[in-house]
């Protein structure tokens, strides 16, 4: 298999004066004024990263559900096994798990937009804002049923992705360790959310990201399937690392025959009791 360290182009966007904002789905609408840059990417096999620095990890993860594109069976089966994951990696107290699975394709595979909020992110972004996220933690906390009375000290929030499609990928993630982000380099954004079915539009704060050659991208080289990054996309200590910017990038070393990518991200909130 081809991994290794890769230069490839970051879909960064240009601060403008003018708040981006991008669509889930319809993606003509979007306002999000790229200005990609290519950046070493440092193939993170074998390194020594942690949530609580870089804010993201790589682990060995399989699942008892044979199809992870069968959204009924990732509600029933795959989100308790994302909780006890996260658990696992954390050492949190309680992890409230988003059950809905986010299903994204490679633009080779022809299914790009074939189920909802389905397109790789093409340009680095933040899933939440600051604000936005520390709110979310806020209304999804535990209460005195689960705590037993304690009270809540710390809460993160994690994203788990995986690919369901094999090695090399085409199109793999790259996070950019936390230590090289600065608060300058984050663009408020408005991420809106217009589901298929006609619901009506929802929206939330998020970033974009604008250019630091100080980043240090990384990204995990020929992923299996029995494997997952966890990476970190809120924080409610200061003294760790609380956001990890990341986005796609097409593979150099990917060949014209690689698979396309499929992946897919399940979300969850830890909290911590005294």
């Amino acid at each position: 298999m081809p991994g290794g360290n890769v230069r490839a182009e970051i879909g960064y966007t240009e601060d403008t004066g003018k708040q981006p904002y991008f669509y889930a789905n319809a993606h003509e609408k979007d306002y999000v004024p790229l200005a990609p840059v290519e950046m070493d990417i440092a193939d993170a096999r074998g390194m020594d990263t942690s949530l609580d620095r870089e804010g993201f990890i790589l682990v060995s993860h399989a699942s008892a559900v044979s199809d992870l594109t069968d959204m009924d069976a990732v509600a029933r089966i795959h989100a308790g096994e994302i909780e006890a994951l996260l658990k696992d990696v954390t050492g949190a107290d309680h992890v409230a798990i988003m059950p809905r699975g986010i299903l994204r394709y490679s633009e080779r595979s022809g299914r790009t937009g074939s189920t909802d909020n389905s397109h790789p992110a093409r340009f680095a972004h933040v899933d939440m804002s600051v604000s936005a996220a520390a709110s979310a933690r806020e209304q999804g906390a535990p209460g005195p049923d689960v705590t037993g009375g304690r009270a809540i000290l710390r809460s993160a929030q994690y994203n788990v992705w995986r690919v369901l499609s094999g090695p090399p990928q085409d199109v793999p993630l790259a996070m950019c360790a936390y230590p090289s982000v600065s608060e300058g380099d984050l663009i408020d954004c408005l991420a809106i959310f217009d589901p298929p079915d006609g619901s009506p539009e929802w929206s939330f704060g998020n970033y974009v990201i604008r250019h630091n050659p100080a980043h240090r991208w990384h990204y995990y080289s020929d992923m299996r399937t029995d494997e997952a990054i966890v990476f970190k996309s809120s924080e409610s200590d200061p003294q760790r690392a609380q956001l990890t910017p990341h986005g796609a990038f097409d593979n150099p070393l990917a060949g014209p025959d690689a698979p396309a990518r499929v992946s897919l991200e399940m979300r969850g909130t830890a909290y911590w009791f005294e």
